[in-house]
């Protein structure tokens, strides 16, 4: 095992005057929260991280318990917001199942701004517009709440994440270092 840093940016948008108005691909649909759905929040959670880099920054992405642990936590703090914590679900045929392959959290930060906790998508899922709809109800959920900029924390190496972010308006303001063990094989 070795102690790694990896390099994250702190990103901000400013909510004010945008339209935040999502376009939902078409077959998929996205579930307000539900204390409920918290173990399918988990789930999609750790199928979005389990073999990506920021399994290896935040070890509890990589296992399910991990990520059960980490919406129970998220899910309980006071500062918690449902309005900006979404699900996203491919409906799979008429009789109305669902396979969960995306989530986001949003809590209100000690800084009066909001901040998302995880914005995941199931790597099949990707690139369909799947992550850009659940980030703008999310900056919906935000500004409903009357918070005016959200922030994130990316991991720099993440390009698709970070390409996202800055294609609807984030902008880094900070560049911070996480240290973590990394087991190398």
């Amino acid at each position: 095992m070795a102690l790694t840093y990896f390099k994250r940016y702190r990103m901000e948008t400013d909510l004010v005057g945008r339209d935040l108005s999502p376009i939902v691909p078409q077959g998929y649909r996205l579930l307000a929260w539900d204390p409920a759905l918290l173990e399918s929040h988990a789930q999609t959670k750790y199928l979005s991280f389990r073999n990506e880099l920021d399994s290896n920054v935040f070890p509890c992405l990589g296992e399910l318990t991990g990520c059960l642990r980490l919406m129970e936590e998220i899910s309980s703090k006071p500062n918690f917001l449902p309005e900006a914590t979404w699900l996203a679900a491919r409906e799979l045929s008429d009789d109305g199942r669902l396979e969960y392959c995306g989530t986001i959290q949003g809590i209100r930060a000690r800084d009066g701004y909001g901040s998302i906790q995880n914005l995941g998508i199931v790597p099949v899922h990707r690139d369909r517009g799947v992550g850009t709809a659940l980030l703008f109800r999310a900056l919906q959920g935000f500004r409903q709440a009357g918070l005016r900029r959200v922030s994130l924390e990316v991991t720099v190496e993440n390009d698709g994440a970070v390409r996202l972010y800055q294609r609807h308006g984030f902008v880094p303001v900070k560049t911070v270092f996480k240290a973590a063990e990394v087991v190398f094989s």
